[in-house]
Formats: C-alpha cells, structure tokens, sequence
C-alpha cells in the first residue's frame, strides 16, 4: 500500500477499504456499500462491546421495523421539519399506489414511542430502555464518503422513558458515560460538546455530541446523546400514572453510536502498511505465521500447530500455513491490521521459543510456556501505544484563536479544533459559515469559560469550531 495519510488522506482511506476487505463501494446505489466480510465482522464486533455495555447498564435489545407510516412520523412537527429534506418514502406496493406513504427511517424515535405509549402505562414501568443495532436511511444529498456520510447508515440507537425531566437528564449523563467508556475502549480520543440550539437534534432539549480529529484535520461526530424532554411524549401520548393515580407525560432520551467510530477507528490508527485494528474489534486476534524452509516444513507445523490449537481456545487465532513467502504473508496480516502476530521457525521451537509482533512493530522473544502470560501484556501494551499516538495526533491539533484572521490562518495550515468567542446569536454563526473557517460544534461540556465573539467582539462563551464532514 505505502500511501501516507497525512499527505493525502482521501486516496489513502478510499485505498484501505477495499485493499484491507472492509467495503465494496460499487454496489449501483450511492452511499449503499457491501460490507465485505473483515470489514463487517469488526463493525459487529464494535457494537457487541457497545451492546456489553448496554445490556450491563439495564438496557434490552429490540428490533422495530423499517417502516413509518407518514402520519405517524408526522406527529413530532420539529422533527419532521428537521429531516424532511432527508428522507427516503416507500409510495407503491408493487404497481398500486400506498394509501399513506411510508417512510424508511432516518432514526426510530417516531417508530419506537407510540409503542412505549403503550408499554410504559404505570411509574412500574419506568424507567424503559431499549436499543436496536440496525440501519437507518437518509436521502443524503452531499458528497457521500463510504462509513461518514452515506444513505444507508449501519448503528446503535438507545431509546429511554422517564418519570421526570431529572431522570432522563441523568439517564443522558450516563450515556455520556458508556459512550467515554467505549471510545476510550476504542482508543480514540474525543471531546464532548453541547451543540448549539441551531444544530441540536431535531425535537430535543439540548443534544451532546463526541467529535475527534482525522488525519486530514477535520472533525468527525462518532457519537450523540439527546434529551427530549417530553416533546415526543406529547405528541406520540406516552403518559404513565403515578402512585397517586395522576396521568403524566414521560421524559425520554435517545443517543446513538454510528459505523462513523469504526471510520475513526480505520484513519485515526491506520498507517502506509494498513490498518491497526484494537485487539477487541480484529475478526483474527492473533496470526501464527511458521518459518519454513523446504526441509523442515511438517516439522516446524509439528510444533507450532499445538500452540495455536491452544490459544485458539482463548483468542480469534488464524494459521497462516501457505506456501508464500514470510515477508508476504507479514504484509497481508499488516494489511488487515491483526493486532498480534507469533512467527517462529524451527530454530526457534527446538529451543522453545517464538517472536511475538504488534502490529506498532514491537517485537519480543518469548519461551512458549511463557506465551498465555505475556499474551495479555502484549495487548495491554498494543493498547496503550494506539492510545498514546491518537492522543498526541490530536493534542497537535488543539487551538485557541481571537480574531479571524489567526483562525483563517489555523484552518488554512493544520485545521483542527479551535477554541473561540462566540456571543450565541445565530447571524454571528451564519458569518462563520460565510468566511469558510469552521463551524461551531458546540460549548465544550462543563466549560462556562466567559469570551468575546470573534465575529462581533460583544460579551459571549468560549465555544469550539472545526472544518467537519
């Protein structure tokens, strides 16, 4: 492969996911890919970590249908005005026209609560929280970039009901949580902002988003959380009585979790070999990769296929026991990003010994009964470098800025998020979109800092801005 992303990050993305086996994006429908299998197997291996969390945390999992009809998802008035440019509708069965159109989802909160409407009747039934990993559609009119932006959106979308506002505001606090959790499981570093009123999701309260750095500087959203107050509640009538006997309207909240964290995961670690896939997510963990030569082929298998018989009880362990050179199956391995590589020849295994590699390059000899020990050191150490790395990447890419000019000539150089002024008016907003420097993803949360606007100079809070797919 040896492109380097940093210098041109768009042909080196479009380059890994069809050499490493992630997507095929000539599937005659834009923005649709095919998943192939490496690249399918880690995204569900993703959101099993995610739905680990979840379920430990008193969530159950469903699956709700595809379909809406268009009166249903026409309750919630700002949130039907928040995707109506987006969506996609389902008008004939077979060649009849549909009574009523049907909308595919681009989210689930109008499929999903006038079921609660009916499920959640009594403060018993509270709190309810369900999740569904499934695909979402959208009628993306933008350039569509394959896991970023597309049509047909794979993820994880968590929907809750509450007696009180407090409930569900605690309930998105400890999203935020999960959420902190799973991308640091991840090694991807993050900052969470409170997006502004004017991008907040269509309907909530207020809206939290996680954003990280690419390599080309951008910033990219790989997480939300909503509080949604009782808005859906009031227009789906999802109401519980109380103890007293009172009808009262719930408190809900949704966040979800797209494949854009696996895109994340893809450029953020990703080097000119391939990628670097965290241990969890890798379909294969460990690759054993024997030496041979001619003579001692069935001998070095002899000794080195019990180990892997072994380990294989433990860890997602391939065999790589083809006729290709060492340094050919090392490069295809590197490809794929397998966190862990044992290669050994017979050299090695008469003295009991094997090499085992990361996929940063570390490498250690290691005498086999030793192996189960310092497998787990070795991934702890994988871990901690990936982390390490993502982290330095995006401290380099931290501004603060007082005046557009200093901003124009961060974005022009390095991009990245920068800290600014911003007084809250929307037209303030507007001219930042207007100088092509950014937009405001948001106040950082638990931040209250005090600043003037950078576009008015008048009182205002610090808020962050980024060059965002």
């Amino acid at each position: 492969m040896e492109l380097d992303k940093l210098s041109n990050f768009s042909e080196w993305y479009q380059t890994v996911l069809f050499d490493a086996g992630i997507m095929d994006i000539r599937y005659p429908i834009k923005g649709m890919p095919v998943y192939m299998p490496w690249g399918f197997q880690s995204i569900e291996n993703m959101f099993a970590l995610l739905e680990k969390k979840l379920n430990e945390t008193g969530h159950q999992k469903m699956l709700f249908p595809v379909a809406i009809p268009e009166t249903t998802f026409s309750k919630e008035t700002e949130h039907i005005k928040g995707f109506e440019d987006e969506v996609l509708w389902i008008t004939h069965g077979g060649l009849t026209p549909l009574e009523e159109r049907l909308v595919l989802r681009p989210t689930s909160e109008t499929a999903m609560y006038p079921m609660f409407a009916l499920w959640a009747r009594s403060h018993a039934d509270l709190p309810l929280m369900i999740y569904q990993t499934t695909c979402v559609y959208r009628h993306e009119t933008k350039a569509t970039r394959p896991l970023i932006r597309g049509r047909e959106v794979y993820w994880n979308e968590a929907h809750t009901s509450h007696a009180t506002f407090e409930e569900a505001s605690k309930n998105v606090e400890e999203a935020v949580r999960i959420y902190s959790e799973f991308f640091k499981e991840l090694c991807l570093p993050f900052r969470i902002f409170k997006r502004p009123e004017f991008d907040k999701f269509a309907g909530a309260v207020y809206t939290y988003a996680f954003d990280t750095v690419m390599p080309d500087g951008r910033s990219l959203q790989v997480g939300t959380a909503h509080n949604l107050g009782d808005n859906f509640a009031r227009a789906y009538d999802v109401k519980y009585s109380t103890e007293s006997g009172e009808s009262k309207y719930a408190y809900q909240a949704s966040y979800g979790v797209s494949m854009r964290a696996f895109a994340a995961v893809i450029s953020i670690h990703g080097d000119k070999k391939g990628l670097k896939l965290p241990f969890t997510l890798s379909p294969i963990q460990i690759v054993f990769v024997p030496i041979y030569s001619k003579e001692n082929m069935h001998a070095v298998d002899e000794k080195l296929r019990p180990i892997y018989e072994s380990l294989k009880r433990t860890y997602r362990c391939t065999y790589d026991g083809s006729d290709k050179r060492p340094g050919d199956k090392f490069y295809f391995w590197e490809l794929k990003g397998v966190p862990l590589r044992i290669e050994a020849g017979m050299r090695d295994l008469s003295e009991n010994k094997v090499t085992l590699v990361d996929r940063n390059g570390t490498k250690k000899v290691i005498m086999i009964a030793e192996l189960e020990k310092e497998i787990p050191l070795a991934v702890e150490a994988y871990h901690k470098k990936l982390y390490e790395d993502a982290m330095a990447f995006f401290n380099k890419h931290q501004f603060s800025a007082n005046t557009i000019k200093e901003l124009r000539e961060i974005m022009d150089e390095t991009r990245g998020m920068v800290r600014v002024g911003w007084c809250g008016d929307l037209a303030c907003a507007e001219e930042l979109d207007k100088l092509d420097v950014g937009k405001i993803l948001g106040y950082e949360k638990d931040n209250e800092k005090e600043r003037a606007c950078i576009i008015c100079g008048k009182k205002g809070k610090e808020v962050v801005i980024s060059k965002s797919y």
